[in-house]
């Protein structure tokens, strides 16, 4: 383990609560793994505080942070710059602090992405695609795949208002018209039955809610589907398992918390993340 002196660079994670995050395991692992000089440090951040925190990261030196809830938001109006992606999200997760100007990206959109090709093998390009969820993690994710030319997509959540909302907003910046169904409507299902990629980008089934299921055991699934659960914790979610009683590939959102820690594991260092040894210490940690 490197030993912290007067040259190690500084980053970390800033949120409320901070207790339950895997990153600063996967990311000093990573640092220790490539001899690199650096630490991340949890750093618990009430929203009314927010603005001071970031000065603070800005005169410290941090090198930069990633941000977690309740802040990916609000920290927006508070930084000197904001990429195009970040931006179009309206979430920002990572903010590099470069030479005092404080930069803001989202990488759980690239992370995402990643994490299909690398842990599935699937190309989104020209795919039908259902997204459960109309919130912030659905957002990122849906302009992902719009971004990479999906075919169709149909987004569903109780709140049917939230996921109109959401189909005008990815209607108006790209070439794709998204439609919104009810929750476990008949549409929906009749939907769901013929896509390539179902994604989960709700809490259902997250711990300790962990015994629910957004879709109910009727569903019918080609054979080459894939069902992406963005909760990672349990690793196996209900509907990872009955993806699994049908005969279809479940992926678990361990790959996309992983990966969109990779991208800012190389925003931070500027070298190429060691995504297998992230992966390791974050298992580690969840259990």
């Amino acid at each position: 383990m490197f030993e912290i002196n007067g040259s190690t660079k500084l980053t970390g994670i800033i949120g409320m609560p901070i207790e339950h995050s895997v990153s600063p395991q996967m990311h000093n692992t990573a640092f220790d793994k490539l001899n690199l000089n650096y630490c991340y440090v949890p750093i618990p951040v009430k929203p009314e505080d927010l603005e001071k925190a970031l000065e603070g990261i800005r005169m410290l030196g941090f090198v930069g942070v990633n941000v977690t809830i309740p802040h990916k938001e609000a920290v927006i109006p508070h930084l000197d710059e904001v990429t195009k992606l970040a931006r179009l999200t309206g979430a920002v997760n990572v903010v590099l602090n470069q030479e005092g100007r404080l930069v803001g990206y989202n990488t759980d959109g690239p992370g995402f992405i990643d994490s299909l090709k690398e842990d599935a093998g699937f190309d989104v390009t020209g795919k039908k695609v259902v997204v459960l969820g109309a919130g912030g993690a659905a957002k990122a994710v849906t302009i992902m795949l719009a971004q990479d030319k999906v075919k169709t997509m149909v987004i569903s959540d109780i709140d049917y208002e939230r996921s109109e909302k959401l189909c005008e907003y990815i209607n108006s910046h790209f070439s794709l018209a998204p439609y919104a169904c009810p929750v476990k409507s008949k549409e929906l299902y009749k939907s769901i039955e013929e896509c390539d990629l179902l994604v989960n980008a709700t809490p259902v089934g997250m711990y300790p809610k962990d015994k629910e299921c957004p879709i109910d055991n009727s569903v019918i699934f080609k054979p080459e589907t894939i069902v992406y659960d963005l909760v990672y914790n349990p690793l196996e979610t209900k509907l990872l398992k009955l993806a699994k009683t049908k005969g279809v590939k479940p992926i678990s959102g361990i790959g996309m918390l992983v990966r969109q820690g990779a991208v800012a594991f190389s925003l931070f260092t500027e070298e190429e993340a060691p995504v297998d040894i992230m992966k390791e210490a974050a298992l580690k940690a969840l259990k």
